[in-house]
């Protein structure tokens, strides 16, 4: 089969698999795995030392990538961009754990915590600890229930999970304006791209995720009415966030398989200059992903059977539906990111980008998403493997989406911070 499937050629002095494909690809996608599970073991599997699953590991996970899309697609890796290898990518790296321990506990629970306690854990543990919160029917809300409920620090990867499509669609979609074309240099041009997606993510995160912590603080844990409830209660069903990550999963899914593995398509071929295209495309995306949601939503009861039929409520049985499409979202990641990034998009067709290519490789990364998602549920390895709890209802608590975004973190970290050593090598002439 390898005969028959080719990769992207290419040109003199640009980076080539340093053992020719797929064999660079398989030892790339071992390597990560096995670097995975490591540093899963050790932070996160409750067998571990540490046990920090699944708070506030997906906190710091979720951060790094986002702090990761801040120096590699934004920033363009200044100021390490010259560093040799492995020296810049280890350096980037280390400064990756400094910004992420920023990020959460300087600028959201200290800074954005000065007005918004529901973004700051400091200040909802204080709170807490001081006994002025109280629980309907008089009774008071420790410590260590605030600890537990960890609602601050879910607030915190609600704004991460807008960030994963509200930071890169001004790059992928937009081609960067309204930053690009211009004359701007590094750190002025990624600073200035940060500012610009950072208004648009606080605007989708008002709309999208706010009026959840409206109910959870308005309704759940007194009568504040200063947040909205969730709008979206009369379209879904229910009223719970899980219908936002259901469907902006698949939207964060489709935008970056668009950069990788559909090599720009379909977008790509929109007639449309800038903002233009950008905006087609975005609005085809939302469409598109809300339309795999559903596809999801409806599908999984077939194979789901008793762990959905015994959900009482309709209304927690959509949430959990909705969750799982955003799940099922997840097995395609490292599919399509290995993929695109280290079998540089083998294809059984001379041209690449042709759309006999893009569908070969849209069809083969659904494909290897069922046949991941088999192997986490039914081969059982989200128990055996990675240790998660409460495997007796595995679907409702499994929370693959973790370990997903967790396995994709080594490859992620290779392709921007260390150029892909030791796996691909320069070719000269």
């Amino acid at each position: 089969m390898a005969e028959n499937v080719k990769a992207a050629p290419a040109p003199a002095g640009a980076l080539v698999p340093r053992w020719g494909q797929p064999v660079t690809g398989i030892i790339s996608l071992v390597a990560f795995t096995i670097i995975a599970l490591i540093t899963w073991f050790i932070f996160s599997d409750p067998r571990g030392p540490v046990g920090a699953f699944p708070y506030p590991f997906v906190m710091y996970l979720a951060m790094m990538i986002l702090v990761g899309l801040y120096q590699h697609m934004m920033l363009g890796d200044w100021p390490f961009q010259n560093l040799p290898q492995p020296a810049r990518g280890i350096v980037e790296t280390i400064v990756n754990l400094i910004i992420t321990w920023f990020m959460i506990h300087i600028v959201f629970y200290k800074i954005l915590g000065l007005g918004f306690n529901f973004l700051s854990q400091d200040n909802l543990n204080a709170i807490a600890e001081a006994g002025k919160t109280m629980l309907p029917g008089g009774k008071p809300l420790t410590l260590d229930v605030m600890k537990t409920t960890h609602l601050a620090q879910s607030a915190v990867v609600c704004f991460v999970l807008i960030g994963f499509f509200s930071y890169p669609f001004v790059t992928i979609l937009f081609g960067k304006w309204p930053v690009r074309p211009s004359d701007l240099t590094q750190p002025q041009a990624g600073l200035l791209e940060i500012g610009w997606c950072s208004i648009l993510t606080f605007f989708f995160y008002s709309i999208l995720i706010v009026p959840f912590w409206g109910l959870i603080y308005g309704t759940v844990f007194g009568t504040s009415f200063a947040l909205n409830t969730p709008w979206w209660t009369g379209i879904a069903g229910f009223s719970h966030l899980h219908w936002v990550f259901g469907w902006w999963e698949w939207m964060i899914v489709i935008l970056f398989m668009t950069a990788n593995v559909w090599r720009g398509k379909p977008w790509s071929a929109l007639p449309l200059s800038q903002p233009a295209k950008g905006l087609v495309s975005f609005v085809c995306i939302v469409i598109l992903g809300y339309i795999m949601a559903l596809i999801c939503v409806n599908l999984a009861p077939v194979w789901l059977g008793d762990a959905v039929h015994h959900i009482d409520k309709e209304a927690e049985k959509l949430r959990f539906l909705w969750y799982h499409a955003a799940e099922i979202a997840g097995f395609t990641l490292v599919p399509f990111l290995i993929w695109h990034h280290y079998f540089d998009d083998m294809s059984p067709v001379e041209n690449l980008d042709s759309w006999a290519g893009f569908w070969f490789r849209t069809v083969g990364t659904l494909v290897l998403c069922a046949i991941s998602y088999i192997i986490f549920y039914y081969v059982g390895f989200g128990a055996w493997g990675l240790g998660i709890p409460h495997w007796e209802h595995k679907f409702v608590h499994a929370e693959s989406l973790v370990w997903n975004f967790w396995w994709i973190i080594p490859l992620l970290w290779n392709e921007w911070f260390f150029h892909k050593w030791p796996f691909y090598e320069h070719k000269h002439h």
